[in-house]
């Protein structure tokens, strides 16, 4: 008869002591497999303490590359910043310098326009200034007496010999007839409303249709034409020759 084996129980024993002098040793018995247990445990803590090591390295790393970028980035627009400024800066400065070539170009060309205007004004003032019939219609002095034909202003010249007729401003001549008691009649339209006639036993120098300027010869006076009949009219009514002579000396 065969005797059985029992299976001996294997225990482990953890002994706990002090550095003091007079102090015990304290004894744990602990089964191998709840030291198993604990030892897995352990190792499982300690492997989640450096997993949780490593992986909050790896965050730290990432957000310090995020914030490494973020850095960049932010620089970058910065940079991309300071160009779009220096540019505007750029752009504006030569805004205003062609605005201010631009004000320029028109101060030139206002007082450019401002000088025509005035010349143009003065040209039309000397223009209209020619056609005025002011001059004294001889070319020399003369014995003159303001009196009336047929009702209407007339002024009466004697004249001496060698004295020329002259128009008393710029015109186009509108007609040369014949006068019973002067011989023949000029008439001078300037243009304005203003007509002068000129009445003398001489040949008229010019014919219907020129055009005169002030001092352009009518007649020639002689002996036999000393006297010039000298009338005016505006605007179809006759006026004294009177009012409009300019008379010096």
């Amino acid at each position: 008869m065969q005797c059985k084996k029992h299976k001996r129980k294997t225990k482990h024993v953890v002994i706990v002591t002090s550095d003091a002098v007079n102090d015990n040793a304290t004894q744990f018995r602990i089964r191998p497999k709840v030291l198993k247990i604990l030892v897995i445990v352990l190792c499982m803590i300690i492997g989640a303490m450096i997993g949780y090591i490593i992986y909050e390295e790896k965050l730290w790393e990432t957000a310090v590359q995020k914030t490494i970028s973020q850095s960049k980035t932010i620089e970058q627009l910065m940079q991309e910043n300071e160009i779009l400024l220096s540019e505007k800066e750029e752009k504006e400065a030569k805004l205003n310098a062609e605005i201010k070539n631009l004000n320029e170009r028109i101060q030139i060309l206002s007082e450019t326009v401002n000088e025509k205007v005035a010349i143009e004004k003065e040209l039309t003032k000397q223009l209209e200034q020619q056609s005025l019939p002011q001059e004294f219609p001889l070319t020399g002095s003369a014995f003159m007496e303001e009196t009336t034909d047929s009702g209407n202003p007339i002024c009466i010249f004697t004249a001496s010999e060698g004295i020329t007729v002259v128009a008393t401003a710029k015109g186009t001549v509108t007609a040369v007839n014949e006068d019973a008691e002067y011989g023949h009649i000029i008439w001078i339209d300037h243009g304005n409303g203003y007509v002068t006639i000129y009445r003398n036993k001489g040949e008229a120098s010019v014919k219907q249709g020129d055009s005169v300027v002030q001092g352009s010869t009518l007649f020639t006076i002689d002996k036999d034409n000393e006297i010039l009949g000298y009338q005016m009219m505006k605007d179809g009514t006759y006026i004294s020759p009177m009012e409009m002579l300019l008379i010096s000396g």
